[in-house]
């Protein structure tokens, strides 16, 4: 069975890789739209589900589509990915010496039977204190301005973490394990 993933993360493309998946790329550029009030796991859920169905449309032959979307959440607030340097310093200023989660939602689809299983998984990050300058920096080096909550955690922004709680792919973008679970008891693709 032909897999693709509907994401044109090279974060997720590399997680795939590492896990000897097979898969092609058909990535989703629709916008990612936050809904008022919305809980941070439905969030993540329905727009994987969103990604993962539009690719589904585009997609000829008969395949499993795996879609996903990553938010951070604190003080109720969710954040995505930041538009300018700017809302990327906020975002840092906000998570530095706190604690926040990060969601990240999978869809799968199995085209054929238009089968959807989707799932969510939820990290618990530490940042340490930051000060001014290694924010501006950090931003600077222009890794923050394509993820969630303005950081990476498994480059430069592992410096700003002092501990997590829970699956550290979820916050690279991808729980794996999750994913791994729903692959092999949902549709019937080997992974192990």
């Amino acid at each position: 069975m032909k897999l693709v993933l509907a994401s044109a993360s090279p974060r997720r493309r590399e997680l795939l890789e590492n896990i000897g998946l097979k898969f092609e790329i058909m990535a989703d550029n629709s916008d990612e739209e936050f809904v008022e009030n919305e809980q941070p796991f439905d969030t993540v859920k329905r727009l994987a589900k969103q990604k993962a169905l539009n690719v589904a449309g585009r997609v000829q032959s008969d395949a499993i589509i795996i879609g996903a979307d990553t938010v951070v959440s604190i003080d109720g607030k969710i954040l995505g990915k930041p538009k300018d340097e700017t809302e990327a310093e906020e975002m840092l200023s906000l998570l530095s010496g706190r604690r926040h989660t990060v969601f990240t939602g999978i869809a799968v689809i199995e085209k054929s039977s238009s089968r959807i299983v989707s799932d969510f998984e939820a990290t618990n990050v530490k940042f340490r204190k930051l000060s001014r300058e290694e924010i501006k920096e950090y931003v600077k080096s222009g890794e923050p301005m394509d993820k969630a909550g303005a950081y990476g955690i498994q480059n430069l922004g592992a410096l700003l973490i002092e501990g997590i709680d829970g699956d550290y792919f979820n916050v690279v973008g991808l729980p794996l394990c999750k994913l791994g679970i729903i692959l092999k008891q949902e549709f019937d693709v080997k992974v192990l």
